[in-house]
């Protein structure tokens, strides 16, 4: 490699920015200098670099992930902006000079984004509806009657995990509202009874298709099932899905296919990656399939981490907890994945605004992820009583106080931070038996071990989705000046509520 030693291409290097370093601090530099250094790959273990230099050429070296000297960790800015001192020998440059002199961010997305489109799907649903037609008489006089018949609606979706195992299953997940049908005939809809798609089917990106009437026999007519409905043919690159639970009150839903079908369409199909966390002005990409045309791409930023909208889903409104982005989304957006720069999820895109362009929604990560653990664990529990999504109940109304942003400047994002204050708590309730009293400040949740900081109101909300029985619960609180714990709880099932 060029000048690997004198110019602090050291491979420590494993961050995700394009290092527009021009080493003039380089004493033994000659007449070609390096203007960048770009991530361009990556093969799991380790990422590729790229050097490229003024006079043109380019070299390449990897960097082995996870690994930075002893410690184990990846290597940050501040380990490149030490080592640039240290090899340059300008030991009075600040950092805050070294990023304005030598760093540009790396704005070109593609990468990551085109790594997730092996982790995204399109949907199709089928429910059967019943209309009233007019059957006769007159135009004074009509008589009605009913007509009932196969309808396809259209979302996207997101692989969530693969079991790679014999037998093993896929799961996908999706908004509530692209597999249930608020028109839908629940008494011919299905056998039991309910408004969720009788079908479901998935296209992988790449290898899409689109359902068509099937007539074998040419006529011009469609045929027709027992019932007299629709049959539809999806094609060779279709998935079969199978409906596993879902959440109104969250809007989401999960469905499973094969492993072995899902390969069989791409051998190269993965789970998407879920990001630690999301903040207001970062990029925020959607991956779903507007006015049902396939799969494709818009991007915009996050505007509001946290916002509560009303929807209605089944003629009923319900206050929901969502992302608000600048993304834009459009009909059959729904149930899409929400990404990050770096290709990461952050939530499932399932709402817009009719009246004001540019103001969309996603269900935010946390939530995705306790909702959909949810519900895979139990209908893995082999448990025919148990399905859906269940929650803790700690039996406290809350109300917040002394809200306010905290800016980190190391990492250069901020939060809101409120403190959680107990405005009750409700007789023969979990925090009644471990000591909760009104006024208290909830400080943090402890479950099996793992200690969660509440910064927010709803983090209790979020935590209790994640709750299982047996679990083993401690809180941190704040009586007054005193910070204390509450002695351990082992939670049972019976102190779990199912969600609608």
């Amino acid at each position: 490699m060029k000048r690997m030693g004198k110019c602090l291409l050291m491979t420590l290097v494993s961050v995700i920015f394009i290092f527009a370093l021009v080493l003039s601090g380089c004493a033994a530099q000659t007449s070609a200098y390096v203007t960048s250094i770009a991530k361009t790959g990556s093969n799991g273990a380790e990422d590729i670099y790229t050097i490229t230099y003024s006079d043109g050429t380019t070299d390449t070296f990897t960097v082995t992930n996870g690994t930075d000297g002893t410690d184990g960790k990846d290597a940050d800015i501040s380990n490149i902006y030490e080592a640039y001192k240290e090899q340059t020998g300008n030991s009075d440059l600040s950092f805050e000079d070294f990023l304005t002199q030598y760093l540009t961010l790396n704005t070109d997305m593609s990468s990551a984004i085109n790594s997730s489109l092996r982790s995204v799907a399109k949907i199709y649903a089928e429910f059967v509806e019943t209309e009233t037609v007019i059957t006769g008489g007159s135009m004074l006089r009509p008589e009605y009657g009913t007509r009932s018949g196969i309808s396809v609606s259209t979302g996207a979706a997101v692989i969530y995990s693969m079991d790679t195992s014999e037998d093993g299953y896929t799961y996908f997940v999706t908004d509530y509202h692209v597999i249930y049908n608020n028109d839908a005939d629940a008494s011919l809809n299905n056998e039991d009874g309910t408004k969720i798609a009788r079908n479901l089917h998935a296209y992988l990106y790449g290898s899409e298709g689109s359902p068509s009437a099937v007539d074998e026999n040419g006529d011009g007519y469609a045929d027709t099932d027992d019932n007299g409905y629709t049959i539809y043919d999806y094609g060779d690159y279709a998935i079969d899905l199978e409906y596993v639970g879902s959440t109104i009150t969250y809007d989401i839903a999960v469905l499973r296919a094969k492993t072995s079908d899902v390969l069989a369409r791409n051998e190269d199909a993965q789970p998407v990656k879920l990001a630690d966390e999301y903040h207001v002005g970062e990029t925020a990409i959607a991956i779903g399939n507007p006015e049902g045309d396939g799969l494709s791409v818009t991007q915009g930023v996050i505007s509001t981490e946290s916002e509560y909208i009303t929807l209605s889903i089944d003629d009923t409104p319900r206050s929901y907890r969502s992302i608000r982005i600048d993304t834009a989304l459009y009909s059959g957006n729904s149930g899409g994945g929400l990404f990050n720069k770096s290709g990461e999820l952050i939530g499932i895109t399932n709402a817009g605004n009719s009246t004001d362009q540019n103001i969309n929604y996603a269900v935010p990560l946390e939530i995705v992820t306790g909702t959909v653990d949810s519900i895979i664990y139990y209908g893995n529990d082999g448990n025919a009583d148990t399905n859906g999504v269940y929650r803790l109940l700690f039996g406290v109304n809350v109300n917040t106080e002394n809200s306010k942003y905290v800016y980190d400047a190391a990492s250069g994002y901020g939060n809101i931070s409120e403190d959680v204050m107990i405005a009750s708590v409700n007789s023969g309730s979990l925090a009644e038996k471990l000591g909760l009293r009104q006024d208290d400040r909830i400080a943090a949740v402890i479950i099996n071990g793992t200690t969660h900081t509440i910064d927010r109101s709803f983090d209790i909300e979020n935590l209790a989705l994640t709750i299982r029985a047996n679990d083993i619960i401690q809180i941190v609180y704040e009586r007054g000046d005193e910070q204390l714990l509450t002695e351990s709880f082992t939670a049972s099932f019976s102190d779990l509520t199912a969600v609608a």
